[in-house]
């Protein structure tokens, strides 16, 4: 069962210029054709979206590897560290948010199942349960948001985009990450790419369009790129596949970081990926003006 409500108008732009996308019909899957936004039509009904997160699965584990690259973003935010509040939107099992709380930070997190609020709570983070809102915190409260593989399960990112601006001080940054539409794989793989997945997948970005989004909202971009070929994208179920074990790509980094051959092969490769934007992870930095 899907929702019933559809957008008549682009999430991004508010333009009406819509077209289907020819074997993502099953999804939903609409481009704009004023600004190049890619996003599902056919809004969830609560009781979908319900029904999809209860059976979530949680407490993934994380790798070494993965915790150097979030040792690695904390380093480059010490630069923006001011009131000492960091709050991650949609923040899993808060592994990363814990992280942070090692270094110092007063760390916060948003998530919407009971489960997960009590694995973070657990962790010592002060949580939030559902949407984010306007209400909930003081303007200029965080230096750091950061949104992990999140906005592209939501369709309000005008919203989202403006409580980011909102809750964080002047000069503050939001760091977002989401998958590339324009990546490599999802060309290759069209329909089948496991990112492509209703209810779960709502917004589908590219640099364009993410930067689009932020800069709408008062924020000036720092940095963006995209980065890496996953071969998780490539299995045939949905995204969800994998979430309780180690993935293929992280199990790839763990046996190949101490390869000085494969790490030049790498760079050299996620050079690539970057000049011509079809890196499968998209990340992004973005000032408070």
């Amino acid at each position: 069962m899907t929702g019933t409500e559809r957008f008549d108008s682009c999430l991004l732009c508010g333009g009406r210029r819509l077209r289907f996308m020819r074997g993502y019909e099953k999804d939903h899957i609409f481009l704009c054709l004023s600004c190049g936004f890619v996003f599902c039509q056919v809004k969830p009904s609560e009781e979908v979206l319900n029904k999809h997160y209860s059976q979530y699965p949680r407490a993934r584990s994380i790798g070494e590897i993965t915790l150097k690259r979030y040792d690695s973003l904390l380093d480059s935010f010490e630069l923006y560290r001011k009131n000492n509040n960091m709050i991650d939107v949609g923040c899993g099992d808060g592994h990363f948010l814990a992280a942070a709380k090692k270094r110092g930070w007063n760390v916060f997190g948003t998530e919407f199942t009971q489960e997960a609020i009590e694995v973070c709570e657990g962790k010592g983070i002060r949580m939030t349960k559902g949407s984010m809102s306007e209400q909930l915190y003081s303007p200029g409260t965080f230096d750091i948001v950061t949104s992990f593989e999140v906005i592209e399960h939501i369709n309000t990112p005008q919203s989202e985009a403006k409580i980011f601006n909102f809750i964080l001080r002047q000069g503050g940054v939001a760091y977002v990450t989401t998958p590339n539409f324009n990546s490599i794989s999802r060309n290759i793989l069209g329909p089948k790419w496991n990112i492509i997945e209703y209810p779960e997948h709502l917004s589908y970005y590219t640099p364009k369009t993410l930067t689009r989004l932020f800069e709408q909202n008062n924020f000036k971009m720092v940095e963006i790129s995209t980065t890496g070929i996953s071969f998780d994208r490539f299995h045939n179920s949905g995204s969800n596949q994998g979430n309780a074990s180690l993935g293929a790509d992280e199990q790839l980094r763990q046996k190949a970081e101490n390869k000085i051959v494969f790490k030049m092969l790498k760079s050299v490769i996620n050079h690539a990926l970057n000049l011509t934007s079809k890196g499968d992870s998209l990340k992004a930095l973005f000032k408070k003006n």
